[in-house]
C-alpha cells in the first residue's frame, strides 16, 4: 500500500491464493479468525469450475469460471446425484495449472514461472503433463459396488512441500580424480547434479524463497571431518550462488515493516559458507536480494537445474597432514529448505519451514596414504 506501482497485490495475491475471496470482492480478505470464505483457499469447487483461461498465455489467475451446478471434469460418462458434469478436457493440460503457477509481478518479471519452464522442457516436448506427477493414477479404485473405476487420478498434488517427493528429484554423482592421495597432497572432486525427475526447474515456484545447496565433507578413518568449498567458475553474479555467511540481504523487509534501520538477514541463513546454492537471485529495486515477489525488479544468474540437465561442480581440496591414513570417505549431499532459515526465525514461521531436507547424498571413498 505504501508504493502505488506494487499496491495491487493486495488483490492479486488472493487470485489465486483464496480465488473465493478475490472473486466475491473481499480484498483484503480478513483474518482467519473471522472464519470468512477466504479459509477456503482454493477448495474442490473453484478448480472444476474453470472452463479455459482469457488470452494466450496462463498466468496471474486469468481464468474463465464459470460457477454454478455445472461442474467440469475430465472423465465421461460419469453422474453425480448432487450436480451436472461437463466433460473439459482442458483441465488434463498443463496450461490449467499455468493459471496460477505463472506469474508477472508489477515490474514485469516472471517471477514464477514453472508451466513455462515445463513447456521448454522435455517433458513439456513429449506431453508429460503436470498432472502426470502431482495427480497420478490411483488404479484400483472401486464404486461403492465393488466395480472398478478407471482413470481416477489421486488429488494429494505432492510436490516441494513432501520429502518424499523431493527425495531422488536430483541425482548427485562423485568422482575422485584419483584414487588414492597422500596426506598433505592435493585432492581434487568431480561432482555432478542433475535435475534427474521434475519437469520445471529446482528450485521452481516461489524460488526466491527455496534454498537448494551442495555441500561436500570428508570424513578420514578416525572421524575427523573437514568441510569441501567448491571451486569458482568465474561467471557474472557468481558471488549469489556461493553461500556467505557475513552477507546480509532481505534489507526491503526493513522498508515492508517500517523497521527503521533495518539492517538486513543473513544471506544465506545457515547454509556453511563455500557451499554451491542453485538459486536465482531475486532482486528488489535497490539490488538486494529480496523474498517478495511482488517487489523484484530484476533477477540475478539463473543458476538452477533444468529438467534432465546436470551442472557439473569441482572441488579442490588441500589434504591436511594430520588427516588419518587409510580410507576416507567423500560425501556430497543436496539439501533444501522451503524457506532461508534467517528469514523463518525473523518471521517466527514454524520449525519444519527451516529444516533441511535431503534430496539426495552419494559417497565414495579413496585411500590416503
Amino acid at each position: 500500500m505504501k508504493n502505488e506501482k506494487v499496491s495491487g497485490i493486495k488483490a492479486g495475491c488472493n487470485g489465486c491464493h483464496s480465488p473465493l475471496a478475490y472473486l466475491a470482492g473481499d480484498i483484503p480478505p480478513k483474518h482467519t479468525s473471522e472464519g470468512t470464505r477466504a479459509n477456503e483457499g482454493v477448495s474442490c469447487d473453484v478448480c472444476h469450475s474453470i472452463t479455459g483461461f482469457d488470452g494466450e498465455v496462463p498466468f496471474n489467475f486469468n481464468y474463465v469460471m464459470e460457477p454454478g451446478e455445472v461442474k467440469q471434469g475430465t472423465r465421461p460418462g460419469m453422474e453425480s446425484g448432487y450436480h451436472e458434469i461437463a466433460v473439459n478436457d482442458f483441465l488434463a493440460t498443463s496450461e490449467f495449472c499455468g493459471i496460477c503457477h505463472n506469474e508477472k509481478d508489477p515490474f514485469g518479471m516472471w517471477v514464477k514461472a514453472t508451466h513455462l519452464e515445463w513447456k521448454e522442457s522435455p517433458y513439456g516436448q513429449q506431453w508429460i503433463t503436470c498432472q502426470d506427477c502431482h495427480m497420478p493414477r490411483a488404479d484400483g479404485t472401486l464404486t461403492d459396488d465393488g466395480d472398478p473405476v478407471e482413470g481416477v487420478r489421486q488429488h494429494t498434488f505432492h510436490g516441494v512441500h513432501f520429502p518424499e517427493k523431493l527425495a531422488g528429484a536430483v541425482e548427485v554423482l562423485v568422482y575422485p580424480r584419483m584414487g588414492s592421495v597422500e596426506a598433505g597432497g592435493e585432492m581434487i572432486l568431480d561432482v555432478t547434479v542433475m535435475n534427474a525427475k521434475a519437469g520445471h526447474m529446482i528450485p521452481s515456484g516461489s524460488a526466491e524463497e527455496r534454498v537448494v545447496w551442495l555441500h561436500v565433507e570428508a570424513t578420514d578413518s578416525d572421524g575427523k571431518s573437514w568441510h569441501l568449498p567448491v571451486d569458482r567458475k568465474g561467471f557474472d553474479g557468481e558471488h549469489w550462488t556461493i553461500a556467505d555467511s557475513r552477507e546480509m540481504a532481505y534489507q526491503d523487509i526493513g522498508d515492508i515493516r517500517d523497521v527503521p534501520d533495518f539492517a538486513g538477514l543473513k544471506r544465506d541463513g545457515d547454509v556453511p559458507s563455500g557451499d554451491r546454492i542453485y538459486r536465482m537471485p531475486y532482486l528488489d529495486p535497490q539490488g538486494h536480494l529480496t523474498i517478495a515477489q511482488w517487489n523484484t525488479a530484476s533477477f540475478g544468474p539463473d543458476y538452477r537445474l533444468p529438467p534432465l540437465e546436470a551442472i557439473a561442480e569441482v572441488f579442490t581440496w588441500q589434504v591436511p597432514s594430520s588427516v588419518a591414513t587409510g580410507e576416507v570417505r567423500m560425501r556430497a549431499t543436496v539439501y533444501m529448505t522451503m524457506v532461508v532459515s534467517s528469514v523463518a526465525d525473523y518471521m517466527k514461521l514454524p520449525g519444519t519451514e527451516k529444516e533441511p531436507m535431503v534430496m539426495r547424498t552419494t559417497e565414495v571413498s579413496l585411500l590416503v596414504r
